[in-house]
Formats: structure tokens, sequence, C-alpha cells
């Protein structure tokens, strides 16, 4: 929990910059805030996230016929990374939150080479790729690189992050090798795309609009979701959030494809969030009653009313790309990333709720053991199952 704190730390304050950044009144008036609004959200609330899950599956001695040793180094990576999030909304210099987020960054990857160590394999080798994009980000921001001439480093991050977990999924049923040199092909195009892209931008960026595209379309082809959105309760809402995600993936990728790079304006802002709120927020709320469980030790039960922030973050992310970025309708972007936010608290909201509220009471069918598994759970968690 202590380590959680300061990635809901950097989520508040991202979203209180973003409506600085949409000429809107915010809460809290801090001047760099709009300047450290990119980093502060992907490497310090995603990022402190996603090292506290590999840190908890890799800090603690493991079991077994073998048991593993510990490594309590592990935890360095999200406490850095939330300590950096912290001195980033603090009066403290930037440097000093910026070289916390180079090490986090740092020790992420070597979280990753220790799991790679435990067990080869393509699904944290992709992982693994998106760690090591992070630290290229963290190290260009604190040379001064511009936010926007590095957002396809911080989207690689995000975005293998995610693919790496999904392929680790889809081993749930057999599939076709071809799916996983897929995406092990798409995630290595797309690191080399987002280093062309400082040398040569046009060509660069039109590698990595090219690899996410590439990406979703094995991912649509073989991801279980298409199989689990035709369930019931968690699986299919994991499901639906999921297929969502990919679609806004596919158009940050035609974006940057077509249109070529953009380091300001309307596109940049499509870009940008079609990403970081279509694809990574959707999947954050997707894995959340999976993922936190893992970290927690209290159960997140899954609830129908998880859809209406799921439903409402689409819907305003429509509002703003589609018709306020795509037509450059100004009120349409300032509306629909208001809902972006509403969406984002609200479904915090509703999980909080639901934590403290305990898992509902059900009734159907169950199985001998009267528990019916209701999903995977991520790599480096437990299957996750439901009472009946």
């Amino acid at each position: 929990m202590a380590l959680l704190l300061p990635a809901g730390t950097a989520l508040l304050a991202g979203l209180d910059a973003a409506l600085t950044l949409l000429g809107l009144p915010a809460p809290v008036q801090l001047a760099r805030l709009p300047e450290v609004h990119g980093p502060l959200m992907v490497l310090g609330f995603v990022g402190t996230l996603v090292a506290l899950e590999r840190a908890v599956a890799l800090a603690r001695a493991q079991g077994g016929t073998q048991p593993e040793r510990a490594r309590p180094w592990a935890w360095a990576a999200p406490g850095l990374l939330g300590l950096g999030a912290l001195l980033l909304v603090s009066p403290a210099p930037v440097r000093a939150g910026q070289a916390c987020q180079v090490v986090g960054s740092g020790v992420l990857v070597a979280l990753y080479g220790a799991a790679w160590r435990r067990r080869p394999d393509a699904a944290i080798a992709v992982q693994g790729l998106g760690a090591l994009a992070a630290v290229g980000a963290a190290v260009l921001w604190s040379g001064g690189v511009p936010v926007p001439d590095l957002s396809p480093w911080l989207v690689a991050f995000l975005v293998l992050t995610v693919v790496g977990e999904r392929l680790e999924l889809m081993r749930i049923v057999p599939v076709p090798a071809t799916a996983e040199h897929g995406l092990v092909a798409g995630a290595l195009a797309l690191v080399a795309g987002a280093a062309l892209a400082l040398l040569w931008p046009g060509p660069g960026t039109a590698v990595v609009g090219a690899a996410l595209v590439g990406l979703v379309v094995v991912l649509l082809r073989y991801d279980v979701a298409r199989r689990t959105v035709r369930g019931t309760g968690l699986p299919r809402f994991m499901a639906v959030a999921m297929l969502a995600a990919f679609a806004w993936l596919a158009v940050a990728g035609a974006t940057w494809l077509v249109g070529g790079p953009t380091t300001g304006g309307v596109r940049y802002d499509a870009v940008l969030h079609a990403v970081f709120l279509g694809f990574v927020m959707s999947m954050v709320m997707a894995h959340a009653p999976v993922i936190l469980p893992a970290v927690l030790p209290r159960p997140l039960p899954y609830r129908a009313a998880m859809y209406v922030p799921l439903a409402l973050l689409h819907a305003t992310l429509v509002l703003r790309v589609l018709v306020g970025d795509a037509r450059g309708v100004g009120w349409a972007v300032q509306v629909g990333g208001v809902g972006n936010i509403v969406a984002v608290l609200a479904f915090v909201g509703v999980a909080v709720t639901s934590v403290l509220r305990g898992a509902p009471r059900r009734t159907g069918r169950t199985t001998r053991q009267g528990r019916v598994p209701e999903a995977a759970s991520p790599a480096g968690a437990e299957p996750v199952e439901v009472t009946a």
C-alpha cells in the first residue's frame, strides 16, 4: 500500500495537469505540472504499478521443490519510480525526479532479467523490451529531449508491457508459433522505430505506426478476448475493455503511419490520448480486478457497475478524438477531456467501493468444489476464482 500511494498521487497530479492543458481551471496550480504531465502519468503512475506487480512476483522467495532466493532489491523499482513521481510534483528540482525515474526504470529492466533467468520466454522478452523503452524515455527526458519528441518511447513501454501480458494469456488455448513470432517481431519493430524517429522522424514514425497496427492485427486474431467476450461476468468485462483498447491502438498506429510525425496540435493530442487513455486506461480497468488482488491482500470483486466508467471513458474519448481533434471542434476536446477525467476517477470510486463491500452474493451452478474459474491472471499473479 505504501508503494501504491505515490502512484495514486501521480494519477491525481496528472489529471490535475490535464485540466490545465485543456485550458480549464484546475484544483492545484503548479507551474511545472503541465510540463511533467506525460512522464508523470506514464512512468510515475503506470510505471510504478507495473514495477510493483513485477516486484511482488520476484521480491520474495518462491516455494517448490527448489525454492528460489528472495530478491529484496526488487522493491527499488516501484519505490524509485514512485519517489520520482512525488519529486516531480514537489518543489524539489525536476532533475531529482528524473534521476529517480532513470534508476527505477533501470531496476525494472533488471527485474525482467531475473524473470528471464527463471523462465526464458517470449512474453518476458517483449515486456523487457518495453522496460528498455522506459529507460530510453527517462534518459532522453533527463538529457533535455522534449516530451513530444520522445513520445514513441513512452508508447513503446506501455504497449509492449501489455502485449507481453496478453501473449502470456494467449497460451490458455493452443496458438500457432506464428502468433508469438509476430508479436516479438512487432515489439522489435516498435523499439527500432522509436529509436529511428529521433534521427529521422518521418521514417521512424512510420515504422512505429506500422508496428502498432501489426501488433493489433495479431492480437485481434489470437487473443483469448475474442472467446471470453461471449462469456459473462468478469471475463466478459475484461474482454470488452480489451477489444475496445485494441481499436484505439489501431487508431493511433494508423494516424502515425499515414499522417507522419507530430509534436503538437490536434493530431498529437489524438494519437497520445488514443494510446494513453483508449488503450492503456482501458487495459488498466480490464486487469484491475486481477492485478490488484495479486499485489494487495484484498480482493477486488467484479461488479457490473464497472461498465459505467468504462463506457464513459470510450464515449468521451470518441467525442474528444473523432469529433474534437478530427474536426477541430474546441469545445468537444474540452468536454471529452473532462469526461475522460471523470471516467478515470469514477472507476477508482467503483473499485474502492467494491473492495469495501466485498464479493457480491451469487446464485447459479457451481463446480464440485463450489467455485467457478473466472479469469486467468497476468504474468506473476495467481489465477483468480470467483465464488459462484
